[in-house]
């Protein structure tokens, strides 16, 4: 969705309202990796339970795990470290959004650090951000550019599939309604973090204009 050119990468270097830091994380002790526990094609949830490996939840979590690997390539590709901060944080969040849709109850989301309304405003300052420093949208965009915009293309949509196991999940589970706002908005923020990227690097967006026969 973008107009025209890009202009060049701006001189001054982006900042952007601090993440909530989070809460402490749980340390493992020694894990063997492999159990063969899971060869009859089911998994363990975090705490009691077990569930086959096609089941909606873990469908949902796998998902996340999923984007949460494509952020990663994401950070290894941005070697100017412009967005490392807030990749960083965001797989941090991740892994504590995937933590909470495989918890088996109560107790167990009562030790976790979950995703809360303020995590979901946070994303939104970051895309008021972003949006304050990028030419207005005027028709769609091809998710292409530099290798990083296109990486962060591609863990969009890997955010919006996530997204959508999450609603499927919902229709028979109760899940927070704030796990699916945060995944939404974390859709719209990458979409601004590739057009961020494309505009740093000089790069011109591909507009779409439709099919040409």
């Amino acid at each position: 969705m973008s107009a025209g050119v890009i202009g060049r990468p701006r001189r001054r270097r982006e900042t952007f309202p601090p993440c909530p830091p989070p809460g402490a994380a749980p340390r493992l002790g020694p894990v063997k990796i492999y159990t063969r526990t899971g060869d009859d094609g089911s998994t363990g949830l975090l705490g009691e339970g077990r569930v086959l490996k096609c089941t909606p939840r873990v469908e949902a979590y796998g998902s996340v795990d999923e984007l949460n690997a494509a952020l990663g390539v994401a950070r290894a590709l941005d070697t100017q470290g412009w967005l490392a901060e807030q990749l960083a944080a965001l797989q941090a969040r991740l892994f504590d959004l995937g933590a909470e849709l495989s918890a088996s109850g109560p107790k167990v989301l009562k030790k976790l650090n979950r995703i809360a309304d303020q995590d979901v405003e946070t994303l939104e300052r970051w895309i008021d951000r972003l949006e304050d420093e990028l030419p207005p949208l005027q028709s769609f965009v091809l998710p292409s550019g530099t290798v990083l915009a296109a990486q962060l293309h591609f863990a969009r949509t890997v955010c919006r599939r996530a997204e959508r196991r999450l609603v499927e999940l919902a229709r028979d589970e109760t899940i927070e309604p704030r796990l699916v706002r945060y995944l939404n908005r974390l859709g719209d923020l990458l979409f601004m973090m590739a057009r961020g990227a494309n505009q740093r690097a000089g790069v011109a967006e591909t507009e779409w204009h439709g099919s040409r026969g």
